[in-house]
């Protein structure tokens, strides 16, 4: 079963329901069991046309629930509309569902949700621990944001900064997660710049080529994470680089600076660093001094201490991020390379483990785990707990 055939589907059918007067909700349950019923059926016998085969389905099943809901009445009508046999048009309507889900009546965090829920493919429990909420609680979010587009004309226009936002966290998902999202971010974040004329957009079109653009040395062949000092730079894909510096350098001679240029900008000065030695950091810890201005985001000033311990020395850093919740996620990584840089391996050695106890992936946790091994190995400790029972 192509499971990356029906991920990249579900986008379009889902949108030729909506665009026959399926409501949203509604909509997304019958896709869902159409997806569930080729995943039953497709290995013994493939369709032709998968993508007419879903949308026939899932109509069906749209239709199905909503006789059962006390439809009746207009169920001629429903059954005038259903899809012709035959070859389904191959449209892209996925950033027309982006700007369906960024509805006006949603809050940007419910609207952001619930994209990624339904458009991006991503699970409640990825969304909820990106938002650092409870799972239950972002799946109440998710319910509610459903229930509010439901009945929604498609094609009213959505908010275009909350399409921003939910595309910069698909593409993030895509490059840490398990889910494979980043190229289709850049794809819709690439038809959105050709539409729209804004240097947010162009920003945050330049961050994502500047981050994609180092993805084929982010891991070793072992799929261990190789961190950004000591990345194998010659792997960096400088056409990616070039583009990526040329569309942010047209959008900051704009003058309306936005949080995706400014984390543009500090991307592109790790990118024109030759080594990491030769790295900026006094002028990447100004570019992050504007992106605090702008959002004021704890994860920012996170970014920021290392950026001060780079610049001015750990313990600058140290003294930065003692001003931060420790609870942030991350926190006790960049506490554990400060202290690390400051010569207190012990205490690192410590940090990271913990950090390792509290990581989002398996790729991360492995590498904290073998940080604090390095650093106990170092000293002549043992395993730390939170490393031994990981």
């Amino acid at each position: 079963m192509d499971e990356a055939l029906l991920r990249s589907l579900t986008p379009s059918v889902l949108t030729v329901l909506v665009r026959r007067g399926a409501d949203f909700a509604a909509a997304e349950d019958a896709v869902q069991d159409a997806l569930l019923q080729a995943v039953r059926d497709w290995p013994a016998d493939p369709p032709r046309d998968p993508k007419g085969w879903l949308v026939t389905v899932a109509w069906h099943r749209f239709l199905d629930a909503t006789r059962a809901d006390a439809a009746r009445r207009r169920r001629e009508d429903r059954l005038e509309e259903e899809p012709a046999p035959g070859p389904a048009p191959a449209l892209d309507d996925t950033l027309q569902l982006y700007f369906l889900c960024a509805h006006p009546s949603l809050t940007p965090a419910s609207a952001v949700a619930l994209t990624l829920r339904a458009v991006g493919g991503l699970t409640t429990r990825q969304i909820a621990q990106a938002y650092l909420v409870p799972e239950a609680t972002m799946a109440q979010r998710i319910s509610r944001a459903k229930r509010t587009v439901s009945g929604v004309p498609f094609g009213r226009s959505g908010d275009v900064a909350t399409v921003l936002r939910v595309l910069y966290l698909v593409f993030n998902e895509g490059h840490s997660g398990d889910l494979d999202l980043a190229a289709e971010a850049i794809r819709l974040t690439r038809q959105l710049a050709a539409v729209i004329d804004h240097p947010e957009v162009a920003g945050l079109l330049a961050l994502m080529l500047l981050h994609h653009a180092r993805r084929a040395a982010r891991t070793a062949p072992d799929g261990s994470l190789v961190p950004l000092a000591e990345q194998d730079r010659g792997r960096w894909d400088t056409a990616l680089i070039t583009e990526g510096v040329g569309i942010l350098q047209a959008a900051l001679a704009r003058d309306r600076l936005g949080e995706f240029q400014a984390q543009a900008a500090i991307a592109a000065l790790h990118a024109d660093a030759p080594t990491a030695e030769e790295t900026d950091w006094v002028q990447i810890v100004e570019w992050y001094d504007e992106l605090t201005r702008l959002t004021d985001s704890p994860v920012v000033r996170l970014n920021r201490a290392v950026a001060v311990g780079e610049a001015d020395g750990p313990r600058a850093g140290l003294a930065a991020l003692a001003a931060l919740d420790p609870a942030l996620p991350r926190h006790a990584a960049v506490a554990a390379y400060l202290h690390e840089r400051d010569g207190d391996l012990a205490t690192a050695a410590r940090l990271y483990a913990e950090a390792a106890h509290k990581a989002p992936n398996l790729a991360e946790r492995d590498h904290l785990t073998r940080q604090a091994a390095r650093l106990n190995a170092a000293t002549g400790a043992g395993p730390t707990p939170s490393a031994r029972h990981r």
